[in-house]
């Protein structure tokens, strides 16, 4: 098994079925089992906040029968059981999850199956299911802190896989079902007990960073404790169920200027048009108190969607280093409203 200490996290372990994540082989007549170990895996790992999916070929209607069966097909979203390539399948689960390419695992018993996907996907973790029963112990199946959000990930996704249905099957404007979602916006400045998720954010958030800069524990706890700094964390819920905290921002407050470092967002909310009320309450802010605002911006290959934010909310570049990190700078001539279909509670003092 070749598994390499790297540093970012797993979010989701995609499973091969026959003589992986069960023994035997189930359209070949064998007695199919899942050993109690397995078991244990599937439940710790989501525990820890990490999802699971699974590509196999095979009979979709047999095989989810028999994931019922052992009481397991609540842990799996999104499953690829069909008779197409497993690159094609693992893409889509991707797709679906809204996760890039290398946070992702595959587990398989077949070099081949393995070998398909490490040619289409690169980024890909791909593991022999010969080495599943010691997956508990990876490093990058590990985080280092296990949140409430964390710990109801997998819920979340359900929810969202539930608004999902309910959008298609409405008739009417977006706005209209936006707005029937009856959201709740909350933005706090971050404290001690939110430092375990603002510090997982950083972690976890990459195309939607604004910096791709990650923090840790100690140093989140630091700035929550200077006065020169605001760290602002947002959360949002609908009468679907909860998001969790899917926000966080940095900001710098000087004598004449508000200096956002850092600025996040999870890439799950994105579809709602919540995506820049953080950042247009940092604006309106600085607006009030007077003062300029400033913004770092840091290319990391994945997070151009994020310059486009700033541009569109009217930020234009003021410095520029050899490195290619940017500071963009905005007059706040220009104020974007809050969209019209949340409500907003924003328990921040101004600075």
């Amino acid at each position: 098994m070749n598994i390499m200490n790297e540093i970012k996290e797993i979010k989701c372990v995609v499973w091969d079925l026959d003589r992986t994540l069960w023994d035997g082989i189930l359209l070949e007549g064998d007695p199919v089992s899942i050993p109690p170990v397995m078991s244990n895996i599937i439940k710790t790992l989501d525990q820890r906040g990490i999802l699971h999916s699974i590509a196999s070929k095979n009979d979709h209607k047999a095989a989810m029968e028999k994931i019922h069966e052992f009481g397991l097909d609540e842990y799996f979203l999104y499953p690829e059981i069909n008779w197409n390539a497993k690159s094609s399948s693992i893409a889509r689960i991707r797709d679906n999850l809204n996760i890039d390419a290398d946070s992702i695992m595959f587990v398989d018993d077949e070099p081949y199956e393995r070998d398909e996907v490490q040619s289409v996907h690169g980024d890909i973790m791909c593991v022999d299911a010969r080495d599943r029963e010691n997956l508990l112990a990876l490093t990058r199946l590990n985080p280092r802190f296990v949140t409430e959000d964390s710990q109801r990930r997998r819920q979340m996704y359900l929810s969202e896989m539930t608004r999902k249905r309910v959008e298609d099957e409405f008739s009417g404007p977006r706005s209209e079902f936006l707005a029937s979602m009856r959201m709740r916006f909350t933005i706090t400045k971050a404290t001690e007990k939110d430092l375990q998720r603002a510090q997982e954010l950083t972690v976890r958030t990459n195309q939607l960073n604004t910096t791709g800069r990650t923090y840790t524990y100690d140093e989140l706890k630091e700035y929550i404790r200077s006065p020169r700094h605001d760290l602002l964390i947002c959360e949002l819920e609908d009468k679907y169920g909860f998001y969790g905290k899917i926000g966080l921002a940095l900001v710098e407050i000087g004598a004449d200027c508000h200096h956002l470092r850092l600025f996040l967002m999870s890439c799950r909310v994105m579809s709602l048009g919540v995506g820049t009320v953080l950042l247009t309450n940092i604006m309106h802010r600085a607006k009030q108190s007077g003062r300029r605002l400033r913004a770092d911006f840091r290319n990391t290959g994945r997070n151009r969607p994020m310059y486009i934010t700033f541009k569109l909310s009217n930020f234009k570049e003021a410095e520029s280093t050899e490195a290619g990190e940017l500071v963009l700078e905005n007059d706040l001539s220009i104020l974007p409203p809050y969209p019209a279909y949340l409500d907003l509670i924003v328990s921040v003092a101004h600075g």
